[in-house]
């Protein structure tokens, strides 16, 4: 991006501007320049919101009780930017020393730029689901929270308990595996369809349009591309499927050990996408290295899926895969971590139980769905290049073209 330079170089500025602020009101000590492991003396955390619409505060919410918001920044504030508490222009945000964490609740085309704009300059973030709008984006998120040391979490997703299942997947002696897991509902594909044909309107005055598409096309406005049912548009989300689907697959990746590495073969049953609205699907099969299965359906269109039965999900199940010998070692192994959510995480500096690698592996689970939707075909996939094997049309939507100036 094209303002990571200044971002940097406003970071890395000391906090006397803060300390001096101290003299008339309560101090806030900006953790950045505290570094890793350091707590601010105030034991308050200055906050931002970024995207202040539906999900807005609920996000912002996720950071914890001890975060004052300092700043709102909207594209739909043109009337209002004072570039002190409102903004139009998240990067004029992220240059604050102030802000310690950032929530990010625009419309997804905008989530890995911000968080890795927002992780570069030294904040700390929760993001809304979806983590990002296709895959190269968010392995480039991923890398950032490596990369700067930061925290990230996707909205509240964690607090999953360990559990035996857990620990088998994550024990890595499980090397073969037929176990077939089925989500069947929950997506909302109907709901979250795009119109195929629609009228050109008026932007409204209060709307910056050029910065809510961003690095998506500049299309002509419609109010139905704009608010909740942006979740239409291919520019700007995935459908029902990118919307929910982080819901129901999060806590079943995280069990069954998905969020370690992803499919590597997709199976679509959908009727022809149509290349900018989002539309109906039946159900996608999902098959990983090792034999695990996963199938999502959505129940809205098509005959139901039949090809697999649901079988070998229930710790008993899988601890009779495993050798005697095997069943030893597991039970000499110590129970897996448990990770915390974004507040104690912030403190401690641990990763959170929804960290971008593994929200990363989630969503591209429901990404590669929806590559296989829009390309009408089964695909296959490399866990490690992260890369559709042997087809450039499926690769343009892994990494997908951005408006300039924007890129990853």
């Amino acid at each position: 991006m094209s303002s990571r330079k200044t971002l940097t170089n406003v970071t890395r500025r000391s906090f006397v501007a803060g300390a001096a602020a101290g003299i008339t009101a309560p101090m806030i000590v900006p953790r950045n320049v505290l570094g890793q492991g350091q707590t601010p003396p105030s034991e308050e955390f200055g906050g931002a919101l970024i995207g202040c619409g539906g999900r807005g505060n609920g996000t912002f919410g996720c950071l914890g009780p001890n975060v004052r918001k300092l700043a709102q920044c909207d594209v739909k504030f043109k009337d209002k930017a004072d570039n002190k508490t409102f903004y139009t222009d998240f990067r004029r945000v992220l240059e604050r020393d102030d802000i310690d964490v950032v929530a990010i609740a625009t419309h997804p085309g905008w989530h890995a730029l911000i968080s890795i704009a927002a992780m570069e300059a030294g904040k700390d973030v929760v993001c809304e689901k979806p983590m990002c709008r296709f895959i190269s984006e968010g392995r480039a998120v991923a890398d950032a929270e490596k990369r700067y040391g930061r925290v990230f979490q996707i909205e509240r997703k964690g607090g999953y308990k360990p559990n035996l299942t857990r620990k088998i997947f994550e024990s890595g002696l499980l090397k073969n595996c037929d176990s077939v897991y089925i989500r069947r509902g929950g997506f909302k594909v109907k709901n979250w369809s795009g119109k195929v044909a629609y009228n050109v309107q008026d932007v409204p005055a209060n709307l910056d349009w050029d910065m809510y598409c961003g690095p998506a096309p500049l299309r002509p406005f419609n109010a139905h591309r704009n608010g909740g049912s942006h979740r239409g548009y291919w520019d700007y989300e995935g459908g029902g499927l990118g919307d929910m689907a982080h819901h129901h697959l999060h806590g079943v990746a995280y069990e069954f050990g998905r969020d370690m590495t992803s499919p590597v073969e997709i199976i679509p049953h959908a009727p022809p996408a149509h290349p900018e609205a989002c539309g109906l699907w039946g159900w996608c099969e999902l098959k990983y290295a090792d034999g695990f299965t996963l199938v999502l359906e959505s129940g809205e269109w098509g005959e139901g899926y039949d090809r697999l039965k649901p079988k070998n999900t229930s710790s008993g199940d899988l601890l009779k895969m495993l050798s005697e010998e095997d069943r030893k070692k597991l039970d000499e192994m110590p129970d897996p971590e448990q990770l915390p959510y974004f507040p104690e995480a912030i403190r401690t500096r641990q990763q959170t139980a929804s960290h971008a690698e593994r929200s990363h592996r989630v969503a591209t689970i429901y990404h590669l769905a929806n590559v296989a939707f829009r390309c009408g075909r089964p695909l296959q996939f490399d866990p490690d290049t992260e890369q559709i094997v042997g087809d450039e049309e499926a690769n343009r939507l892994v990494n997908q073209p951005m408006r300039a100036p924007w890129r990853l």
